[in-house]
């Protein structure tokens, strides 16, 4: 099929009302601080789940909050120490992590839902963070449970 000079131009408008009506939709999409503090993490604390939020820590996060989650990292000076909850400046619910993680938190942190499109290993990402809290201030370990 051949299109001609006019389909071609119609084809590149319509590319950029799609983009423009995606771009809007998904920053529409972004959770407030309101709606953040209401939700409940999905996925249950457990070890398999902390093991999978550490590998998605290792693959997205240590360039800035470093191996251990201290951010003791010299590129960026302003990333949050993950291993002490009272230091969050966006909150420590669930939800608030979660909220920055997805849609990204102040100018130094970026969003994370195009990198990490599935909320489940978003909220295996909250799970691994909580697990490099103090013990007095993480969640009860649950048990795994075979599938």
């Amino acid at each position: 099929m051949r299109l001609g000079t006019s389909s071609i131009a119609f084809l590149l408008v319509l590319g950029t009302l799609t983009y423009r009506t995606v771009g809007r939709a998904q920053e529409k999409a972004k959770l407030s601080t309101e709606e953040a503090k209401k939700l409940k993490n999905p996925v249950p604390f457990t070890k398999k789940s902390i093991a999978q939020g550490r590998n998605l820590f290792a693959r997205n996060c240590t360039g800035c909050h470093g191996p251990d989650g201290k951010a003791m990292v010299d590129v960026v000076a302003d990333a949050t120490d993950l291993t002490d909850p009272k230091g969050f400046r966006d909150g420590s619910t669930d939800g608030e992590i979660y909220r920055s993680i997805r849609d990204g938190a102040s100018s130094s942190m970026p969003a994370f839902k195009s990198q990490i499109s599935k909320d489940e290993d978003l909220w295996h990402l909250v799970n691994y963070i909580h697990n490099l809290w103090p013990d007095s201030s993480q969640p009860p370990l649950q048990d795994d449970k075979s599938k």
